[in-house]
This record gives structure tokens, C-alpha cells and sequence, in this order.
């Protein structure tokens, strides 16, 4: 059977060549997935060992149970908000970089133009093939911001309702997962064997997280879920000594 031929790419790139039968094997996760993972990872943390340390000092289940609720909340809350400014905060930034980069190729085009054979040179252009491939890109003045935007500057354009989309995702993935380490909690009247069951149970949440988070970022999955839960360790660790110094 005759393989059908690809038809020529715009502008004269050439067809794709063949490549690996398989596809090419990258890890590629939306991010709205790399968002919850992350938000909920975050959220368990503070709740656990804020309701570790006070079953260690000795509080009923109840209580434990409604401060680590108000810790789950407000943790969600400071969480999404802080990233939603953040990303707001990034937006500004490139727009204000944009601005400029525009109005200096406008006021000083051959310097920009020598910027741009400048970044070129780095990647081995000489000569004429390198004036041609200046050229090419200052041809088309959004292109060439484009360009100086992502190699000079380093900046990708936001995306529109980017910010609050992000904040919500991570921010209720936050609160949930907070949830999670008080389910004891609320189940088990007393605080001692509420403590067993939600060190257990955060355990097992966080290895799970973890190894996923780390198969989203190319990270060895064992690795990623043994971090994840050491950092819990640590955090109810030191909350349960505080405590106890306290005490």
C-alpha cells in the first residue's frame, strides 16, 4: 500500500519527514490537571499537621475538627487569591514590556534589528543566511515584537481569563484537599486514634499526588511521592514540637 504523501507545508517549509512509529514520546498534561495536583498537594499539608499538633496537645476531636475546617478555608482562599494577583501582576508586566518593545522598534529599528541578528548569532546563523533570517522576522513588526518578546525577554503572552481560571482551580483544589486529613476527624471520636488514621490517610493521599505530580514533570514517581510525603512529615513534625516546647 502507497504511503500518501504529505502535502507542502505554507510559506515553503517542506513536508514532515517520517519520524518514530510510536509518535514523539513527550509528556504533555493540561494544565488545569498540573493546577489541582499542585493545589492539592498544598491544601493537605497545613491542616494535617495544624489538627497533628493539636491532638498531640491534647484537644478533643471537635475542636480539631472546626480549626482544621477554618485552616482548610482560609488556606484555599489565601492560596487562590494570592496566585490569582500573581498572574494579574504578570500580565501587567508583559503588557508593559510589549508596549515598549513595540515603540523601540518603531524608534530605533536598526539597533532592534541588531538585537534580533544578535539572538540569531547564539544559535549559529552567520553571514548572509543570518541577514536574511533578520530580515525575514523584522519584515512583519508583529512577528518581530514576537519574537524579541519570547528570546529577548524571555515572556509568554498570557492568556485571556487566564489568572482567574488558575486561581479558582488551585484554590478549591486547596480547600478540598484540606478536607481530607480532618475525615478522621469527624468519624472517630477519639483525638489519639483520629491522629493514627489521619497520618494514614494523608500518607497514602500524598504518595499518591506526588507520584502523579512527578509523572507530569518527568521527575522519578517514587521519588515525587517520597518527597511529598516527607514534606508532610516535617510540617506535622515540627508543628507537634512546637507544642510540646510550649506545653
Amino acid at each position: 500500500m502507497d504511503t500518501p504523501v504529505p502535502a507542502p507545508y505554507r510559506e515553503g517549509l517542506p513536508p514532515q519527514p517520517p519520524g518514530p512509529p510510536e509518535g514523539e514520546q513527550h509528556v504533555r498534561v493540561p494544565e488545569a490537571v498540573r493546577d489541582l495536583i499542585a493545589g492539592a498537594l498544598a491544601g493537605m499539608v497545613l491542616p494535617f499537621a495544624l489538627a497533628a499538633a493539636l491532638a498531640m496537645g491534647g484537644v478533643a476531636a471537635g475542636p480539631v475538627l472546626a480549626l482544621g475546617v477554618a485552616a482548610a478555608a482560609a488556606g484555599g482562599i489565601a492560596h487562590g487569591l494570592g496566585l490569582y494577583f500573581a498572574r494579574r501582576a504578570e500580565a501587567r508586566h508583559y503588557a508593559a514590556e510589549r508596549a515598549r518593545e513595540e515603540q523601540e522598534t518603531h524608534d530605533y529599528p536598526e539597533r532592534e534589528k541588531w538585537e534580533v541578528a544578535a539572538l540569531l548569532h547564539r544559535y549559529g546563523l552567520r553571514g548572509e543566511t543570518l541577514q536574511r533570517a533578520t530580515e525575514a522576522i523584522a519584515a512583519d513588526r508583529r512577528r518581530w515584537v514576537d519574537f524579541m518578546m519570547r528570546f529577548e525577554l524571555d515572556l509568554q503572552e498570557p492568556l485571556p481569563g487566564h489568572a482567574a481560571a488558575a486561581a479558582s482551580r488551585v484554590g478549591l483544589a486547596h480547600g478540598l484537599a484540606g478536607l481530607v486529613p480532618l475525615l478522621p476527624y469527624a468519624l472517630v471520636a477519639a483525638a489519639g486514634e483520629a491522629l493514627l488514621a489521619s497520618a494514614l490517610l494523608t500518607g497514602a493521599a500524598l504518595l499518591g499526588l506526588g507520584y502523579l505530580q512527578a509523572r507530569t514533570t518527568g521527575t522519578p514517581p517514587l521519588r515525587g511521592a517520597l518527597e511529598r510525603v516527607a514534606i508532610g512529615a516535617a510540617a506535622a513534625g515540627a508543628a507537634g514540637l512546637a507544642v510540646l516546647l510550649a506545653g
